[in-house]
């Protein structure tokens, strides 16, 4: 065969794949009328949730959309709603339900019946799409719920449907698109809102001084759902503590007949029997506050925030971000390393101020992915514009932070108290403004984030909430309660030596010091 046959071959392959991939197109653009029906309906369809171990899933779903439910029906929603069946579809059901209790499966389920049975086209302009939002304190959560989603979009009465599959989304010929994003009331305005499926809503933020809080989301999502009749918001999660919009919902709205959304609470085996009793009987007895929550569905009382917001505004300088090093005045420091791969690694200086105020003057994040080893340099070289020679930080790594520091003329000492420690004397001094923070929304954040639990035997310990962050409260934390204390060091002039006035220990210096800042620091102290 000669080269021009090959070539004509060629070209009608490429002409033949182009009309096919037109013709693909095509298909996929072609609106399609949604499937209608009930949930009910859907689900016998696609064979889901068979056998009596569904039963109260069942149910659930029937007085969500107000379907006509059996006598044994009707007993189980009043026993955990402590209310009557709604006599209408509800606006929100909000579903407090312990773990492995089938929520993301059910919450899947409810995806597809709004975006493939209801028809939402009169609604929308040229163009336009109508979204099922799946949310979640981060994507790779939300896609759990996702993945149900796209399965079930595989069953043959479904899959024609389907316009396009995508990382995160799955586009259907009805018009909707059920998409995941991360719970921010930021990226999720303007939408046309078929519906919103949020999970696991009380692990995320909860006050105001966070960066994404709950409340703000909700505020963003509801408008979009308004001009849309029977668009449905589900949240679905395990109970934590009694704060944020799952413990409001549950305060305002459980037990009441005359509402139009619907609370549901329910241990996990009442709702997946198939649960073992012994799992749940082994998690009482390791530590029954928390299987309380966990399989029990009841909101913990033993964890509440460790600061005030307002107690936090208050001694945070609105404007300052930093503070340079300045004569005079030394310094403290804290670190809290990090390996690079999944933690923050963060550095704070503080000074002590006028009357004994403890003053944060820096915060460092460096986010990972990062060498550890190159932020331990750039950190070194900021200790030493503020002619520090030490820091401390946390018990991190045994020698690695001692040594990498001490590579670079850092001393490296790890802190006496656990960070757990730290918070709480922080506290006191927060409460009486015995601080001046940054105005820095992460650390304000973080900060407001930390809770204290009352651990088993009757001691407090302060954290992080699950799922977040307290790598710069930490750092914050150690350097403000170490710099409220500290004793200064006596700076000796030409030679950049500091001599300790409680231990008389002389460490060398890297330079020389300004004769101006030992007579500085000799009239404070």
């Amino acid at each position: 065969m000669t080269f021009k046959h090959n070539r004509e071959r060629a070209r009608e392959a490429g002409r033949k794949g182009a009309a096919a991939k037109h013709a693909k197109d095509r298909a996929a653009r072609t609106p399609v009328e949604p499937l209608g029906g009930t949930i009910v309906e859907l689900g016998q369809v696609l064979g889901l949730f068979q056998g009596p171990s569904w039963a109260s899933w069942w149910a659930f779903l029937k007085a969500v959309f107000a379907l006509p439910l059996t006598a044994e029906e009707q007993a189980v929603v009043a026993a955990h709603t402590e209310r009557p069946a709604p006599g209408a579809p509800v606006a929100e059901a909000w579903v407090i339900v312990g773990r492995r209790g089938g929520k993301s499966r059910v919450a899947a389920l409810v995806a597809v019946f709004l975006a493939a049975c209801r028809d939402a086209r009169a609604l929308l302009s040229p163009g336009e799409r109508g979204v099922v939002m799946v949310l979640a304190a981060d994507r790779q959560q939300a896609r759990v719920i996702l993945r149900y989603v796209k399965a079930l979009f595989e069953h043959p009465r479904l899959a024609p449907l389907v316009a396009r599959r995508l990382r995160d989304a799955i586009e259907l010929k009805t018009g909707v698109t059920v998409e995941v994003h991360t719970a921010s009331y930021r990226t999720t305005r303007g939408y046309t809102l078929v519906g919103a499926v949020l999970d696991e809503i009380a692990f995320w933020p909860t006050d105001e001084g966070s960066a994404e809080p709950d409340t703000e989301v909700l505020a963003a999502l509801r408008p979009g759902m308004a001009t849309v009749p029977g668009a449905l918001l589900l949240a679905v999660s395990t109970p934590y503590a009694r704060r944020g919009e799952l413990w409001r919902a549950f305060e305002r709205h459980y037990g009441r007949a005359e509402s139009d959304v619907l609370v549901w609470r329910a241990e996990t085996r009442a709702m997946n029997p198939t649960i073992a009793a012994g799992v749940v009987a082994r998690a009482v007895a390791d530590d029954p506050v928390a299987a309380a929550a966990e399989w029990g569905a009841e909101f913990r009382r033993d964890v509440s925030a460790l600061f005030d917001p307002e107690a936090l505004r208050a001694v945070t300088v609105p404007g300052r971000r930093e503070l340079p090093p300045m004569a005079g005045v030394s310094y403290a420091a804290f670190c809290d390393p990090s390996g690079g791969s999944q933690d923050s690694m963060t550095l704070a200086i503080s000074h002590r101020g006028a009357g004994e105020t403890a003053v944060l003057d820096l915060v460092l994040e460096v986010r990972p992915p990062f060498s550890p080893d190159q932020v331990v340099a750039e950190f070194a070289r900021v200790l030493l514009a503020y002619r520090l020679r030490e820091v401390r930080g946390d018990r991190y790594a045994a020698e690695w932070p001692v040594e990498r520091f001490r590579a670079h003329g850092i001393t490296y000492r790890p802190a006496e108290l656990p960070k757990s420690d730290l918070y709480r004397e922080l506290l006191p001094l927060v409460n009486a403004a015995r601080v001046e923070l940054l105005d820095q929304p992460r650390l304000a954040a973080q900060l407001v984030g930390l809770e204290r639990r009352v651990a088993r035997g009757g001691r407090d310990s302060v954290d992080h909430a699950p799922g977040g962050r307290d790598d710069l409260a930490n750092a914050a934390a150690g350097t403000l309660v170490s710099g409220a204390a500290a004793v200064p060091f006596f700076v000796a002039p030409g030679d950049g030596s500091m001599r300790n006035l409680t231990t008389g220990e002389v460490e060398a210096g890297a330079g020389a010091v300004d004769p101006d800042d030992v007579r500085a620091m000799r009239d404070l102290w």
